[in-house]
């Protein structure tokens, strides 16, 4: 008995020793990947691209089900009923013009265990059709073809800047600038989604893939200039980063730290809605971190903030990557306050309603879908944040709390 458990804890040992030699192996290879142009440059062109238009990702459907398909550089896939979603990016870009420089303004967003590096690439141009002037931003794409030229002025009237011929420009933009959505989508039998309605209809492995490129092509839209400098930064190939060569800084993306908090009083959970909320959805509490807080100091800050409750306690739950507003670190908590201080003071600046929820509340709420929540009189029943967002999963947490016998 001795020899066959020591067996079964050496395979199992073997397994997982090959396991985490999987993953250390593809970190360090996506690692060369953000240091080495030249080798993420020769990687381009054996990996697979995610695309997006305007940051709308591009969704397939397939019967009743949303892909994201993958288009591969080269179509090098060994089997193409392994991949039924991958297509040559090639066949695609080929149609347009200047097709490297759509590779070349890719990110790099990951890799597969087999060291498949995946890339997203933005067609729609974003601000590549806008010129900026001091505090002027014109968008060339709506400027008559007819103008000759452009003189922009200070503020003392000494000019500056002159844009001539800018019908050439206005021919570089429709050339290269974006590639138009309605006949990428009819190449390609698909759609270009809003994110925030592909999150809730992929799964949840694809979900996290579009919110994780979508801040990073998001964030190099707006910061193709230097804070110091005013100059032109230039991106690395992977799309790690982004450097100023005239004051030298180097910037990296960042991600805004934001508390979500499930507040309860022992028995019921503080459920609230915001005016951008959808109707009937209530959630946790959330909010930015302030500069200098910790997390907890962030969580009683705004629970006070916001409903004018004090936490006697916290705990942590879990962190997720969200994309909205724009790249969120959101870091879930439950928080307790104490029973006999459960008034809620409602900041209205902040919130549109928040209110206590019995256990037997929630648990309808959950069952609700969204649709089905509205009422013959118009209002709308209590529904609470779908499964991919982390509200959902505090809210699940407290419910089976809730049902828990005490310790």
């Amino acid at each position: 008995m001795a020899a066959i458990y020591q067996a079964v804890h050496r395979r199992a040992s073997s397994l997982f020793c090959r396991l985490h030699s999987t993953y250390v192996r593809k970190m360090r290879y996506l690692n060369e990947l953000k240091e080495d142009d030249s080798l993420c440059r020769q990687a381009q062109t054996s990996g697979t691209f995610y695309l997006f238009h305007n940051l709308f990702p591009f969704l397939q459907k397939v019967g009743n089900k949303y892909l994201v398909p993958q288009l591969s550089a080269a179509g090098n896939f060994p089997s193409f009923s392994l991949f039924p979603c991958c297509l040559e990016m090639k066949t695609i870009l080929e149609k347009f013009k200047e097709t490297e420089q759509w590779i070349e303004k890719s990110v790099l967003i990951g890799c597969s265990d087999e060291h498949v590096p995946h890339f997203a690439v933005d067609l729609g141009g974003l601000s590549a059709g806008r010129l900026t002037f001091g505090n002027v931003t014109t968008n060339v794409m709506s400027l008559p073809r007819e103008l000759p030229e452009i003189v922009y002025q200070n503020n003392e009237g000494h000019k500056v800047g002159i844009i001539t011929a800018i019908y050439e420009i206005k021919d570089f933009f429709f050339g290269t600038g974006a590639l138009e959505k309605s006949v990428i989508e009819s190449e390609l039998k698909g759609a270009f989604t809003d994110l925030q309605k592909a999150l809730f209809i992929v799964d949840e492995k694809d979900s996290s893939v579009l919110a994780s490129a979508q801040s990073l092509l998001r964030w190099h839209d707006s910061h193709q200039y230097c804070s110091k400098s005013g100059q032109p930064t230039q991106k690395n190939v992977a799309g790690s980063k982004r450097v100023c060569h005239a004051s030298g800084i180097t910037y990296y993306p960042q991600t805004s730290p934001v508390v979500i908090t499930l507040v309860s009083d022992g028995s019921r959970c503080l459920l609230s809605r915001q005016p951008s909320f959808p109707p009937g959805m209530f959630s946790a509490l959330s909010g930015f971190c302030d500069v200098g807080e910790n997390v907890e100091e962030t969580v009683r800050r705004e629970v006070a903030e916001e409903v004018g409750l004090e936490v006697e306690s916290l705990r942590y739950s879990a962190s997720q990557h969200w994309p909205f507003p724009s790249s969120c670190l959101m870091i879930a908590c439950h928080a307790l306050v104490r029973a006999q201080q459960t008034e809620i003071s409602m900041n209205s600046q902040e919130l549109e309603a928040a209110r206590w929820f019995g256990l037997e509340e929630v648990v309808e709420g959950l069952k609700r879908e969204p649709r089905s929540s509205k009422q013959d009189n118009g209002s709308y029943l209590p529904w609470f944040p779908p499964k991919q967002a982390i509200a959902h999963q505090l809210i699940c947490e407290w419910v089976e709390q809730q049902n828990s016998p005490p310790a």
